[in-house]
């Protein structure tokens, strides 16, 4: 998809997706979204899809580091609990619990048996968050390898972005079949009623996006909310200009 046309598609989205988070802060509704994928998937840009024109003090983007050693000892789930939001607000996971399941078990980061205790586990987690009242939408960016090798060597060849490239991201390259084991296994045991999966072709990232949206914006109650009326009266006095001292010319400094 060409710029141009996703520009033009995800404007209106962009109108809905402020009116939802209006709806969220009015009714004091707690929104969970989670991204997961593949490296190179477009989670990130997912996300921003969603949050760039949202009030970044009610919509949170939480992306976890490794955890701590003591992060270690502590209930796996604890490190996400206190993430999740308060009333209206959005959080959007850039992965997220479902660690575990993915990279931890595929490169040899947590045990079966942790793996198979995170499994048992998360449904009921789920559970208590959507009977709480949260609404809890979990995706999953899919990816050819083919496509995901061509994202790879772009982060390879793109200063700009070659923080993305990890020595995780490039051993993660031999083990696209056992990913996708990972995946299934995860998919077979996490998928409910209360909680279920959304799987998205990323393929193409622009539709991927609109997709997402559009099924995010869908699943949530239609349910309008006036934006406040500000009064916004004339200043009554004409406007100050303002007044500062120059320290240097702009001009004056060498662009190379």
């Amino acid at each position: 998809m060409k710029r141009k046309e996703y520009e033009a598609a995800i404007e209106p989205l962009r109108e809905e997706l402020v009116a939802m988070a209006r709806w969220a802060r009015t009714t004091g509704e707690r929104i969970v979204v989670l991204f997961e994928g593949r490296d190179t998937a477009g989670k990130g840009g997912a996300i921003r899809a969603v949050s760039e024109k949202l009030n970044p003090r009610q919509c949170h983007i939480v992306a976890l580091a490794k955890p701590t050693e003591a992060e270690q000892s502590r209930w796996y789930f604890q490190r996400y609990v206190q993430h999740l939001p308060s009333a209206g607000e959005i959080v959007l996971f850039d992965r997220s619990w479902y660690n575990r399941a993915g990279v931890e078990k595929v490169m040899g980061y947590a045990s079966e048996q942790q793996v198979e205790h995170f499994l048992s586990q998360v449904p009921s987690f789920e559970r208590m968050l959507v009977d709480d009242g949260i609404h809890l939408f979990k995706y999953w960016l899919t990816t050819d390898q083919a496509r995901q090798e061509e994202r790879l060597r772009e982060r390879l060849e793109d200063p700009l972005k070659r923080w993305k490239l990890s020595p995780v991201d490039l051993a993660a390259r031999e083990k696209y079949d056992a990913y996708t084991e990972a995946r299934e296994m995860m998919l077979a045991a996490t998928h409910t009623d209360h909680a279920p999966w959304t799987l998205i072709d990323f393929n193409d990232q622009k539709r991927g996006r609109l997709t997402l949206v559009r099924n995010l914006l869908d699943c949530l109650p239609d349910t309008p909310c006036a934006p406040p009326v500000i009064d916004f009266p004339e200043l009554g006095r004409e406007p100050r200009e303002e007044r500062y001292s120059v320290l240097k010319p702009i001009a004056d400094y060498p662009l190379d």
